[in-house]
């Protein structure tokens, strides 16, 4: 009798732990959240290198906005039970019960292609010096972040892609400078929405009864030259002030957008649009001799500036990567970053970051949501 008992109790605690089952949205709310998270971040940078690779061939880049996430979840319980009682002499009394519990997930992705104006905006029109400069004080490197964005500073040309010139020396040798200053703590970039200092041209112009060009409450981005007693450091300072045409004793200058300053102590900027820079590293992608032979692709764009590799090393094997921090299928070749090439994935990283920098669409970027109960 007591056998009985205990089965029935047990039984009896399934089936209402069954009925009882409380819900799952709570206990995925975590796991849910860091993996589409993570999902999302591989899907922009596989959808990155597919546009630079296919820019290589001469198709058109595609951009797809993610906008929404709906991850939907969808319980059913049946629970059955009963007890069949005989007679006290009889040993077949028993309590029987049945219970099934089934689950499914069927998430929900909504795609907004990025076309007309805000791929203008977006894809096609320069990113400002305002944007990508203040990059530097998070510690991403200078020189990486002018090589991808600028296409000359002060008159000295980056390289220009597929026929049209490597680019000057002195360009690469100034932002070499930069980074050796960069990294001993003494330049800087200072932001700020004072109104610069007249120039001589300036109170020229508002004697003759002109405003200026700058209005007030702008932002202001500065390059500046901090205070040091390393004569190595003095140096590295005087030579950035020569390639910039910068007063000998200057210790910060504004920079702004253009092919050259037009004031004195100001640097011009002339930035890459997104289009512009993934156009660039996809000149540099490696891609089969075969298909530069038949006309498929240009040739590959050797020497970079005065280094000898790319910033974003792209490989191409017919065979799927082992080792890979992003890789796409493109006309039945891979293509791929080398997962233990850092600063290819730093700069990738960077590109990554601009982009996101460069959209200027009101939309509050995709919307994850999961349900909790």
């Amino acid at each position: 009798m007591h056998t009985h008992l205990t089965s029935r109790a047990l039984i009896l605690a399934a089936l209402t732990c069954l009925s009882a089952c409380g819900p799952i949205g709570p206990s995925r709310l975590q796991r849910d959240e860091l993996e589409y998270s993570r999902a999302l971040g591989d899907s922009q940078k596989h959808e990155m290198l597919l546009n630079i690779v296919r820019l290589r061939y001469a198709d058109p880049p595609t951009f797809l906005d993610t906008t929404q996430v709906i991850a939907g979840y969808s319980v059913s319980k049946s629970v059955s039970g009963g007890f069949y009682a005989y007679p006290a002499t009889a040993v077949g009394n028993y309590l029987f019960g049945t219970g099934t519990m089934t689950a499914g997930e069927s998430p929900t992705f909504t795609y907004q292609p990025v076309t007309g104006q805000q791929y203008a905006e977006n894809i096609v029109r320069p990113i400002s010096p305002l944007v990508i400069m203040p990059l530097s004080l998070g510690g991403l490197p200078i020189d990486t972040l002018l090589r991808l964005t600028a296409q000359s500073i002060d008159g000295l040309s980056n390289v220009r892609g597929i026929g049209a010139g490597g680019g000057s020396v002195r360009f690469y040798l100034l932002l070499h400078d930069l980074r050796q200053l960069q990294i001993a703590g003494a330049m800087t970039i200072r932001i700020t929405t004072d109104a610069p200092p007249p120039s001589s041209s300036d109170d020229s112009t508002k004697k003759n009864g002109s405003k200026s060009d700058t209005p007030n409450g702008q932002e202001h981005s500065y390059l500046v030259l901090s205070s040091t007693s390393d004569s190595n450091l003095l140096a590295i300072q005087a030579e950035v002030r020569r390639l910039l045409h910068l007063d000998p004793h200057a210790e910060e200058a504004e920079i702004v957008y253009g092919p050259y300053p037009k004031h004195p102590g100001q640097i011009a900027i002339l930035t890459r649009s997104m289009l512009a820079m993934l156009t660039q590293l996809a000149y540099e992608v490696e891609v089969p001799e075969e298909d530069i032979k038949v006309g498929r692709t240009p040739p590959t764009i050797g020497q970079v500036g005065i280094e000898n590799r790319p910033e974003v090393v792209i490989h191409s094997s017919h065979k799927a990567p082992e080792r890979r921090y992003a890789a796409v299928e493109y006309n039945n070749m891979w293509f791929w970053i080398d997962e233990k090439d850092f600063q290819s994935k730093l700069a990738f990283t960077m590109v990554q970051v601009l982009s996101a920098l460069a959209a200027t669409n009101h939309t509050g970027g995709a919307v994850v949501t999961i349900p909790a109960g």
